[in-house]
Order: C-alpha cells, then structure tokens, then sequence
C-alpha cells in the first residue's frame, strides 16, 4: 500500500478538493437554476438531518480507525488493523440500520413540526438511502487514511461529485412537474448515487490492495475482541460528541431559524427562501476554502498519532506551525474575493445579488472557520477529544442563543442568522487554539499574524480599485474573472515580499518526500 508524506498527501487531496468543490458548484449552481431559492431552501432543511444521522452513525469512527490504524502500521501490526476494520464495520452495520428505520418513523414529525414546512419530508425520505452507505465508506476511508495513503479519499471525493454532478439536473427536472419538493427529493437522490459511486469504489480498492484476508474468520475476528471495541470507543465517543454537538446545532438551526424569523413576523414561504440563500447560496461559498483546510485535517492527524506514538515533540510542533501557517495563507485570498467580490459572486454563480448582504458580513470572520478543522484533527491526535467535544459544545450553545435572540428582532432578520453563525465559529476556534497552546505549549508568532493582516488589507483595497477601475468595456463575467485573477496575483506578490512563504518552502513543499 503506498503511503505518501504529509506535504505529498496534502498536495493529493488539495487538488481533489479544489476539483470536487468546482465540480460542487457548478452541482450547486446547476440546482439553484432548476430548483430556485424555495426549492434549494426544502433540499437544505433536509441537509443536518442527513448530518446528523450520519454523525450518530460513523460514531467517530473514521477518525478513531485512522488513528489506530496509524499507530498498528508503525508498529507493522497488521493483524491489529484487520481487528480494527472487522469490529468497526460491526459497529456501522448495527448503527445504520438502527438509524435507518428512526428516520423512516420520524420524517414526518420533523417535517411538520420542526420545519415548519411539510413539503420538506420528500427530501428527508430521499436521504434514507444514504445512511448505510456513508457507514460503510467512512470505515474504508478511515482505513486508507490511517495507511497514509490518501489517493482512495481524494479520487473517491471526486468520483463523488462526478456522478453527482451529471446527474442532478436530470432526476430534479424528472420530478419537478410533481412540485418543487418532489424536485427537491430528486437533488438529493443524486447526491445517494454520488456516494454510492464512491463506495463502490472503494471497496474495489481495498479488495485489489489490501494485504490480509478480511472476509476470512470475519465473525471469529469480531468474537471476544473488547480491547479493540474499548480502543476505538476512547477515541471515538468524545470525537462523535463533538461531531454530534455541530451536527445537533446545524439540525436544530434551521428550525430556530424558521421559528426565529416566524417571530419577527415573516412568512413560512419567504422564510424558506431566506434561508436557502444563507446556507445554499452564502455559506457555500464561505465554505469554499475549507477543502484545502480538510485535507490538511486528514493528513493531520494520522501523521501527528505517528509522532506521538514516537515521542516526536519537536515534529509535533512543526507540523502544527505548517498547517496553520498554510490555513490563514490559502484562506486570506478567498476573504478578501469573497467581501469584495460578493454582489458579483452571487449575480454570476446564482442570479441572487439580494445574498451579498449576508456574504460581506460573513467573508471578514472566515479566516477563523478556515482553522477550526486542522485545530480539531490535532487535539484528536494528541488524545483531547474531549476537550474539542466540549469547545464545540460551548460554541454550539452560544450560537444557537445568538440565532434566536438576532434572527427573531425584525431589525435583523436573517442578517441576525448569519451574524450568529459567525459568532459561533470565531469562537470555537478561539477555543481550539487556546486549548492546543494550553496542552502541548505551542504558539504562534504576532509578527506573522500582523503580516498576514496587512496583506489582507492592501489586497482588499489593491482589488475595490480593480473592480471600480478596470475592465469595463468587457462582459460582466470575464471583468470580475479579470479583477479576482489580478487581485490573487498581488496577494501571492505580497505573500513573498513579505516572507509569509518563502521560495525554499515552495519547493520544499513541492518535493516529494
């Protein structure tokens, strides 16, 4: 089984994430023509239901099978990581159907009395499916990661959106004479075959290279083995409380949402819409930075296990110092095109000037969502889960708070949601860090942070003067293709001039091993 170093397995997944999150929006903006604001707002309330069973069925075992497995494989204990695999598939197989036959029960309670909005059951029946597959893959992904070996989750990521993609439009405009929510369900149904597709993959995978016979003694490998179960429920628990806490707050957010804005005295129909462009239009968008933040979360934490379970302090802290450093770099580009470029991102991508409101309030705070998941991946990997379960608690709490006291004030509206996700995010990772520096004495440099700043903001104005200067005799489209590409230019321009990354780095991070 081939295994990469952290650079080269963050470089693979970096650029199938950027192919999955381009391949996500044209997937995205695909929905939003057929589908609209109301219809897009029915497949997103259906959307942290889908989460939160998945939450409840992977159990954090993806992360707690990434880890174990990065320590057996250091230790070349192969019949160790057989025993992993046997008990967590098990575990997955016994969770999803449990949850499978809740959702089947409970969608119409959700969608009547949670929702608010009875048409958006056809999408949450849509989403059953999903279940028993994502339980599988995540084992399987788990697995590969744990290895090192990171090509199976970035070719499975973009296999993925592939069938996705190809098939959205055609299943959404096959139910749309039905009604908008049948439309809605038939978005999510290829969203199922997506997953299934990648599994399917997967699976080919990990029967053409694995190194052990897996299905042979499968049941006598499960039998007695309380020591693997307990090792992967200590990781697993806190890290599924964590994922649970996000997931348990992104369920319930739509409903204090709705409920929110039925206060300040809007319709349950323009309230739909409002929030199908917050989170399908705006927050997407704000999201697009975070696959270069997953991947480096992926190739976190089985290489931090790896050091700790060496007793490697010193490449703990480096390995830190890089994914952060790496973090705020990528994402200070994407705030300053997502707070400039906002009204000419949503006109372009959805026809929905109407959504830069929420997109420039939101853009400023990002630099710290864009360093949430590489902070988590590392307090998992240095056996603190639990603290990031609770960090992610308090955030969820608050958050939730801040939704129902701004959203439900007529004077805010929906512009008081996206304040509050904002307040939500910013600090839970004010936490993270703290709890990181706390723990393993790590901190980062002022001087780095006050250049990155400064960056920020010479690119900020250097493109304003590029949007209201340049380029106007060409189509709206190729001028802020144009103004971006000039403004990323300056951006990485500064970026060295200042030394924020050097040349040495660059192929450094460039090399191989």
């Amino acid at each position: 089984m081939t295994k990469q170093s952290f650079l080269k397995g963050t470089i693979i997944l970096i650029v199938a994430g950027f192919f999955t999150k381009l391949l996500g929006f044209v997937n995205r903006i695909v929905m939003a023509r057929i589908l609209g604001p109301e219809g897009v707002g029915l497949y997103m309330m259906a959307i942290p239901t889908m989460l939160l069973l998945l939450t409840l069925t992977q159990m954090g075992l993806p992360v707690a099978i990434a880890k174990l497995v990065a320590e057996a494989e250091a230790r070349n204990e192969s019949y160790r990581i057989k025993k992993i695999l046997a008990v967590s598939l098990a575990m997955t197989a016994v969770l999803s159907v449990i949850f499978t036959v809740s959702l089947v029960l409970l969608a119409p309670i959700i969608a009547t009395t949670l929702l608010t909005d009875t048409r958006a059951i056809y999408a949450l029946y849509a989403v059953i499916p999903i279940v028993p597959i994502i339980a599988v893959s995540s084992v399987l992904r788990g697995y590969f990661q744990g290895l090192q070996n990171m090509k199976p989750t970035a070719y499975g990521q973009v296999i993925e959106q592939i069938v996705r993609i190809t098939l959205v439009a055609v299943l959404s405009l096959a139910f749309l004479p039905l009604g908008i929510e049948y439309a809605a369900a038939g978005a999510m149904l290829s969203a199922i075959c997506g997953e299934l597709a990648s599994l399917l993959y997967l699976v080919f995978l990990f029967k053409s290279k694995k190194s052990f016979r897996f299905r042979k003694n499968f049941f006598s490998t499960i039998k007695g083995e309380k020591k693997t179960f307990s090792d992967l429920l200590t990781i697993a628990l806190p890290t599924t409380g964590s994922r649970l806490i996000g997931t348990t707050a992104l369920f319930f957010e739509p409903v204090v949402v709705a409920q929110s804005l039925a206060l300040a005295g809007t319709a349950t129909v323009i309230a739909t819409q409002q929030y199908g462009l917050l989170v399908g239009y705006v927050v997407p968008l704000l999201t697009l930075p975070t696959f270069i933040t997953y991947s480096l979360s992926v190739s976190l934490l089985p290489n931090l296990s790896e050091a700790v379970a060496q007793q490697k302090h010193t490449l703990v802290h480096h390995r830190l110092e890089q994914a952060i450093r790496i973090s705020l770099l990528s994402g200070g580009i994407c705030v300053v095109v997502l707070y400039v470029f906002a009204s000419e991102l949503m006109t372009i991508m959805y026809h929905a000037p109407e959504a830069a409101a929420m997109l420039k309030i939101m853009a400023p705070f990002a630099l710290f969502l864009y360093l949430q998941g590489p902070l988590q991946a590392a307090l998992q990997a240095l056996n603190y889960a639990r603290v990031s379960m609770m960090n992610s608690l308090i955030g969820a709490i608050i958050k939730t708070g801040a939704i129902f006291a701004l959203a439900s004030n007529p004077s805010f509206g929906i512009i008081g949601a996206a304040l509050a996700i904002v307040v939500g995010f910013v600090l839970v990772t004010m936490l993270h860090f703290a709890s990181i520096a706390k723990t393993t004495g790590f901190f980062f440099h002022i001087r780095p942070i006050f250049k990155l700043f400064l960056l920020i903001v010479l690119t900020c104005l250097s493109a304003q003067f590029f949007n209201d200067s340049l380029f106007h005799s060409l189509s709206y489209t190729i001028r802020t293709g144009l103004n971006i590409s000039l403004s990323a230019c300056v951006y990485i321009a500064g970026m060295f001039a200042l030394r924020l990354f050097t040349k040495e780095e660059l192929r450094l991070f460039m090399r191989k091993k």
